[in-house]
């Protein structure tokens, strides 16, 4: 068996490293329980260790992205272009970026797209593998060397997140998830925007609420939950970022 520096199998050190982290989430959790979602911001950036915030530049992605800024606009920003989105969610990245100074933005891409997926078909075929090629994996690279990252992920959003805290564990990977905006509401998403005069993703005013790649995002009519246009007609709720042992977390599981 393999055998880390402290002569310990890589197994143990792993279970001892992230007992250190759940300690080191819960700790965080009970410091900025009452706390503002900038303030949880402030506090990661601060004395989370060194912390990236991974933005799709979508819907609400603006909300985060403002509140970086204001903290410290040299943030590491991580904006995966899967080279599947949207052409408004392009201009809007390059537009959002340039109005508030992000100094530290980082677009990164798949390296073996052309090998893995030479065709493109796999959006067609296997959308998992999609997600996995396109996204997942070039987002774990990228987050090499980082000690955790910054979601904007809700409570309200779905039934497995209805216990999100502001800080924790992602399982497998030595690293902290932050969720500032986990315990926020849709009309405070709004507010937030509406008091900060922030540019809305032009695709909203066109039925998008929630918005990814282009061949698997569709509007939503009036009634339907707000990701009901992400895979629509498909066994599939989530691209894949949000795993839990290396695994794809599914909202509906």
């Amino acid at each position: 068996m393999f055998q880390t520096a402290g002569n310990k199998p890589a197994g143990e050190a792993d279970i001892l490293r992230d007992r250190e982290l759940a300690a080191k989430a819960e700790a965080l959790n009970a410091r900025f329980r009452h706390h503002s979602a900038t303030s949880v911001m402030q506090g990661a950036l601060r004395d989370a260790g060194h912390i990236a915030l991974v933005s799709s530049f979508g819907a609400e992605s603006v909300v985060l992205l403002h509140m970086a800024a204001i903290i410290d606009q040299m943030t590491p920003v991580v904006f995966v272009d899967t080279e599947l989105l949207f052409t408004e969610t392009l201009i809007y990245q390059q537009e959002v970026s340039e109005r508030l100074g992000l100094r530290n933005l980082r677009i990164i891409r798949a390296d073996d797209i052309a090998e893995k997926d030479p065709y493109g078909a796999l959006k067609f075929s296997d959308k998992d593998a999609c997600c996995t090629l396109r996204k997942t994996v070039p987002l774990q690279k990228a987050l090499a060397g980082y000690d955790g990252w910054i979601t904007g992920r809700k409570r309200f959003q779905s039934g497995t997140r209805a216990a999100l805290d502001f800080f924790e564990v992602e399982e497998g990977t030595g690293r902290l998830k932050i969720n500032p905006l986990a315990h926020w509401a849709p009309e405070d998403v709004r507010a937030y925007m509406d008091e900060n005069r922030l540019p809305r993703h032009p695709l909203v005013a066109k039925g998008y609420p929630s918005i990814g790649c282009a061949p698997c995002t569709s509007p939503v009519k009036e009634g339907e939950d707000p990701r009901a246009g992400r895979w629509r007609g498909e066994n599939k709720e989530e691209c894949g970022i949000h795993i839990v042992d290396g695994q794809m977390l599914r909202t509906g599981a």
